[in-house]
Formats: structure tokens, C-alpha cells, sequence
């Protein structure tokens, strides 16, 4: 397996369920770097509110995104992967606020994908009930950010190696 030449810092991204947990791990391996779970940076106020139903507020989410832009901040020129939701351009612009060299691979899939295998989860903290809100809130990504969509169909195996391969077509990262 061919690893990429350039240890770009990539985000996983996407709404609850579509696989960054899983996918995250697998990228990371395949790249030959860390991976960072994004739910570990939340406060434990943050996972209150989500585990009673709550959507976070942006004024929430700052210190999280925040925390994952230091992490990937220390990975630049290093390489790394590290999982967060990232629905929002104005979370996405915090993260390269921090990170500038940061790329995302932005996880899609249909409403009806994602919310048959969240109800498929065992012992995560964020209900299907919060699906909707993430679908109204996601902004994909955008021309001028840097990254790809991947589609979740298909095997975690599959997935990963699609988004590998999307990942090769993008510039170095910057230093």
C-alpha cells in the first residue's frame, strides 16, 4: 500500500453517524500517523447537553474546535488525523485559524444511511434524535476549502480507501 508523500493533518468530518470514529482510525493507519478521537476535546459540559438531546451552541463548540486546532496545529508538517463534526464554514475557518495546512474529508451519505447505523450504535453518548439538526446545520465543504467528500457506502475498508485515494489530488500541505 502506497502512503502519501506529504504528512497532510486531515479532519474527518461529518454529521453524527457517519463513520468518523471509524473511518479516523483506518486513515490514519493506512497514512502512517496519529489519530485523534474529536469527542475526547469536548468539555464534559458539552457531552451533558448532547447526552440529554441538547444541540450544542456555537459559544459550546469554541473550546472544543479550539483544543482540536491545537492538537492539529502541533501535527503540522507531521501528519496526523483527528475526527470532528466540523458541520459549520465558521467551524471549519476556527479549525484553519489554528492549523492553516489542515484538508478535510468531509463523510457523506443519505439521512437514511446515517440514521439506520446510529441506531445501530451501542454506547455513544449522541441520539438519532440530533440527526436532523445536524443535516440543518451542515455546510458542506466549500471550492476554496481544501478537501474532498467521500461517500459512506460500503465497507469501513472501502470508505478509507477512497478517501486515500482522493487525498493524493490534493496539494502539499502548506508549512
Amino acid at each position: 500500500m502506497q502512503q502519501l508523500h506529504t504528512p497532510h493533518v486531515v479532519v474527518v468530518m461529518g454529521v453524527a453517524g457517519t463513520g468518523k470514529t471509524t473511518i479516523g482510525p483506518l486513515l490514519a493507519a493506512r497514512l502512517g500517523v496519529p489519530y485523534a478521537e474529536g469527542d475526547d476535546f469536548h468539555p464534559p459540559a458539552n457531552i451533558a447537553k448532547m447526552t440529554a438531546g441538547t444541540p450544542l451552541t456555537d459559544e459550546d463548540r469554541w473550546p472544543w474546535l479550539d483544543a482540536i486546532g491545537g492538537w492539529a496545529h502541533g501535527r503540522a508538517g507531521l501528519g496526523g488525523v483527528v475526527s470532528s463534526s466540523a458541520l459549520k464554514r465558521s467551524y471549519r475557518d476556527r479549525l484553519r485559524a489554528a492549523a492553516p495546512g489542515v484538508v478535510f474529508v468531509h463523510l457523506t451519505g443519505s439521512r437514511e444511511l446515517i440514521e439506520d447505523r446510529m441506531s445501530h450504535r451501542q454506547g455513544h453518548f449522541m441520539p438519532t434524535a440530533l440527526l436532523d439538526s445536524q443535516f440543518a446545520t451542515l455546510q458542506p465543504l466549500q471550492p476554496d476549502e481544501a478537501g474532498v467528500a467521500v461517500d459512506v457506502a460500503g465497507t469501513p475498508e472501502e470508505i478509507t480507501e477512497r478517501a486515500v485515494d482522493a487525498l493524493k489530488d490534493l496539494p502539499g500541505p502548506v508549512q
